[in-house]
């Protein structure tokens, strides 16, 4: 049986559809699932394998990307979600869906709302819409496995997308138990600090975190918009490696 994925979509995402082709086309049967249907039990997450958070702006991003989201799952969907990620099922955030898992507390560990980790403005200033290059950082995340070191184009659409830390002892917690699943890097394959290779000037060059298990990865750039040939916009001229295999490790995950 293919493993059933839930996109959770509400008013602002605008990322659902293609998170929804990429795990089809991974092998997954995916499902459009608005949070409404959950909170007044019309569906529920127990039928459910991947449930997926995509990008956009979740209510207008009105007071800080994901926050209004994050809130409404944690008042009025938390023990679903906590009985989902207590079965060992899997979790992926994207760009705000990123953001709406750290301020839930679910990444990088079991915390109190944006506690010990946030996302916060970018170092430019600005929105940053752009291809960038990263780095798969060796973890115990499922998403990941078999990809290590492997290097991947994805675009990066965010405002919000400077991963930071409480203090020092936190970002070493992070390091030493290998949180880190992605990481920008320069053109030189380096992992970088520097812009625009690091489009936000994020801790440890973070792109992608996954919490203990590694069942729950947070991603800021968009792997779902690098699935097919033609959506690098130099696909006519160099060769660029597809971000499937994580959505196929996924849906394997089940298999």
């Amino acid at each position: 049986m293919k493993p059933k994925i839930a996109i959770l979509r509400t008013d602002g995402t605008n990322c659902d559809e293609e998170l929804f082709y990429a795990f089809e086309k991974a092998g997954g049967s995916s499902e459009m699932v608005h949070v409404n249907q959950l909170i007044h039990k019309e569906k529920d997450l127990k039928n459910y394998q991947i449930l997926g958070l995509p990008g956009g702006f979740s209510y207008g991003d009105d007071i800080l990307s994901g926050k209004i989201l994050a809130n409404e799952l944690r008042h009025r969907l938390k023990s679903q979600l906590d009985a989902f990620i207590a079965e060992k099922k899997l979790m992926i955030g994207i760009c705000n869906g990123f953001q709406t898992l750290v301020r839930m507390g679910y990444l990088p560990w079991n915390m109190k709302p944006a506690e010990e980790v946030s996302l916060i403005f970018n170092d430019s200033g600005h929105f940053e819409c752009r291809w960038i290059k990263v780095r798969v950082a060796p973890s115990n995340c499922v998403f990941s496995r078999g990809l290590e070191n492997m290097i991947f184009d994805m675009p990066v659409a965010h405002g919000e997308g400077k991963f930071v830390v409480k203090n020092k002892a936190v970002g070493q917690k992070i390091i030493d138990n290998n949180h880190t699943v992605l990481q920008y890097i320069n053109d030189k394959e380096k992992v970088s600090m520097s812009y625009p290779f690091n489009p936000n000037g994020s801790f440890h060059s973070i792109a992608g975190i996954t919490d203990i298990s590694g069942h729950i990865l947070g991603i800021m750039p968009h792997p779902e918009r690098n699935t097919l040939s033609h959506h690098h916009p130099n696909w006519r001229s160099q060769r660029v490696r597809l971000c499937n295999a994580l959505f196929k490790n996924a849906v394997t995950y089940f298999k």
